[in-house]
């Protein structure tokens, strides 16, 4: 078996999508009603990707999971900190894979200069509350009934985790583009892979 953690290309929108699905039409983990298409996957990664990375998991050529950052809100003064988000197929989820993105992911978000990052967790999900757990994340707050979805008010969970020191002047964070050829990033990419 030949596993590989990459960055994702447009080509991986059609298999993200497809992992995605369930989580939108078969559970509460995430808020959105109808899952998106592979064109609009496709757009959503283009945009992200300008911010942040998106990791695939890789499996004998197949695409089983992924990893992302995301801008956490909109407003300019939030732009040091960044929301993570992952997603596995049923058949590699506790393995570990979740874990080796999500590592890879925090040290990436570092490499770039964020400052937090965040994850946004739809109660209940034990798994990813453990996942943010293993990664060094701590339980900041929930906001009470925040989603009614099949059936049922959802509370949600916000982790956190101080990726580099707060200062009074921070640089701006760069983008992927602009951090893929520094050597710690190459050498985080293959650290990975050797894991």
């Amino acid at each position: 078996m030949t596993e590989t953690i990459r960055m994702a290309t447009s080509d991986d929108a059609a298999a993200c999508a497809a992992i995605y699905a369930p989580s939108v039409t078969d559970t509460a983990i995430s808020f959105e009603m109808e899952p998106p298409s592979a064109d609009e996957m496709a757009r959503r990664m283009s945009e992200y990707m300008e911010v942040a990375p998106w990791l695939i998991y890789e499996s004998d050529g197949k695409v089983l999971g992924y990893a992302y950052g995301s801008k956490f809100r909109p407003r300019a003064a939030y732009r040091w900190c960044v929301e993570a988000s992952t997603y596995l197929t049923p058949e590699v989820q506790s393995r570990g894979i979740g874990t080796r993105l999500g590592r890879l992911l925090i040290e990436l978000l570092r490499l770039q200069g964020f400052q937090s990052v965040y994850s946004v967790i739809a109660l209940p999900n034990p798994a990813s509350e453990r996942l943010s757990e293993k990664l060094g994340m701590k339980r900041v707050g929930v906001l009470p009934k925040s989603g009614f979805k099949l059936g049922s008010w959802h509370d949600v969970a916000q982790w956190h985790m101080e990726l580099n020191p707060a200062v009074s002047d921070p640089p701006e964070p760069k983008s992927p583009t602009e951090c893929e050829t520094l050597p710690k990033w190459q050498a985080a990419l293959r650290a990975a892979n050797e894991g």
